[in-house]
């Protein structure tokens, strides 16, 4: 019966997550026809016209779902992550578009800008990312001494790891979407599995314009999606599968420095599959 009870309500969660993506979504498209949405504006990989307004509508309706699905002493948490993850986010849309940012990409971007007495609007994301997943890592912390430091550095660099992962997948249209969709589906079990099912069904809403090219997640929707995973991950009992985990996001956050994404999907079959499903032709 508790089985059941709990599938039902992250059955309701992911609903409630879907339906306030949609309305998100007609807010934001709403705007993207008037002057306030040029900014956000892009062209994509495929050089067809797209809206990163998808981006914030994802971040809200995520957010707000993760926060009625959250656990208690939970909550606070997971609104904190998924709201400063979206509005940093949006900042570096927005800002890391401007010409003299074009070359402050990645880790070794933001470092050469500080290097050179300049601040990049990538650099502010991390340094708003990383404050907010320690905030939340005191929020959620477990008793006391060496142990609570351990977990509060496993929760730290996996709320701000997961959230930078995910945004490494949006270079194609869906990637970063699936992925959210993937890691959300496999830690929808056990108490806090409930704090990522209106997370889910967010997701899943948007997916299909975001297959279409009518809009991207940008920084905004991908760091929040992720911080959100993150904070679930983090919720994991044991502490070796966390440490295990961050060992992994730490990892492919490295290789991503060095080795492109889009190269290992294409050449690796299943993979490649599943990254061009529902995508257009290009």
């Amino acid at each position: 019966m508790g089985t059941t009870m709990g599938a039902g309500r992250r059955l309701q969660l992911a609903l409630a997550g879907a339906v306030a993506a949609r309305a998100a979504l007609a807010g934001a498209a709403a705007l993207d026809g008037r002057p306030a949405g040029a900014p956000w504006r892009r062209m994509n990989y495929a050089g067809r016209p797209v809206t990163l307004l998808g981006g914030p509508a994802l971040a809200a309706s995520a957010t707000a779902s993760a926060v009625l699905g959250a656990p208690t002493g939970t909550r606070t948490a997971a609104a904190l992550v998924g709201t400063v993850s979206g509005l940093v986010g949006g900042y570096d849309d927005l800002a890391g578009a401007r010409p003299e940012q074009a070359r402050d990409k990645g880790l070794a971007g933001h470092l050469a800008a500080l290097r050179a007495g300049r601040v990049s609007a990538g650099a502010v994301k991390v340094a708003g990312i990383g404050a907010a997943a320690a905030a939340a890592a005191v929020l959620t912390r477990r008793g006391t001494g060496v142990g609570a430091l351990l977990d509060g550095v496993l929760t730290t660099g996996l709320v701000a790891g997961t959230a930078n992962l995910v945004n490494l997948f949006d270079l194609r249209p869906g990637r970063a979407g699936k992925a959210g969709v993937l890691a959300a589906s496999a830690c929808l079990g056990g108490p806090g599995g409930s704090l990522v099912a209106g997370p889910l069904g967010a997701t899943l809403a948007v997916l299909p314009d975001d297959l279409g090219e009518r809009l991207m997640l940008g920084d905004s929707g991908a760091n929040a999606l992720g911080a959100l995973i993150g904070l679930r991950l983090a919720a994991i009992p044991a502490r070796a599968p966390r440490a295990g985990l961050l060992a992994g996001v730490i990892a492919l956050t490295l290789a991503s420095e060095r080795i492109s994404f889009t190269k290992v999907i294409e050449a690796t079959p299943g993979l490649r599959e599943l990254d061009r499903l529902g995508r257009r032709a290009s």
